[in-house]
């Protein structure tokens, strides 16, 4: 079964290029990074399979919220570049997660840079921005609860609460 799946996650990393991006997720330089190795993350965030199935997930649920929809919508080139876009966010999970904190600040101010240009108003005149607390939380929460179902479910049901 390792063996399998271990194929799978090669293929896929390969299709994807979720490989690259000059962060060393096995052995980062310095630091343990925002959480270390013996967090929580790294145990949910560490299994592919389910990150996979919690991540596609997290979208469907996040594409619920009409403001989350409509920034994603308006500013994102996911029509034109879907395996870019998905490769750019499981880079920035994974480095925020596993790599060094240079490395994961380093992230998480280009992701800030972007939210700030990600302003608009849905259809019938609602605004929305990427940068609004309250859309972040449910952005956030969606994914956190889908990585986290997903591990339960098919990796490790008996993770300690």
């Amino acid at each position: 079964m390792e063996f399998i799946r271990s194929r799978i996650e090669t293929q896929v990393m390969s299709l994807t290029g979720l490989a690259i991006g000059g962060i060393d997720y096995e052995n980062p330089p310095g630091d343990p990074g925002l959480f270390g190795p013996g967090s929580v993350c790294w145990q949910v965030h560490g299994d592919f399979t389910s990150m996979l199935v919690g991540g596609i997930s997290a979208l469907l649920l996040q594409a619920l919220h009409p403001l989350a929809l409509a920034g994603v919508w308006d500013h994102s080139n996911f029509r034109d570049d879907l395996l870019g876009r998905l490769r750019r966010t499981g880079q920035f999970i994974s480095g925020t997660t596993f790599g060094n904190r240079e490395d994961a600040e380093r992230l998480l101010e280009r992701v800030r840079q972007i939210h700030l240009k990600v302003t608009g108003q849905t259809a019938d005149g609602r605004p929305y921005a990427a940068y609004d607390p309250d859309l972040l939380t449910w952005v956030h929460v969606a994914e956190v609860s889908s990585f986290l179902k997903a591990h339960l479910r098919y990796l490790d049901p008996a993770l300690p609460g």
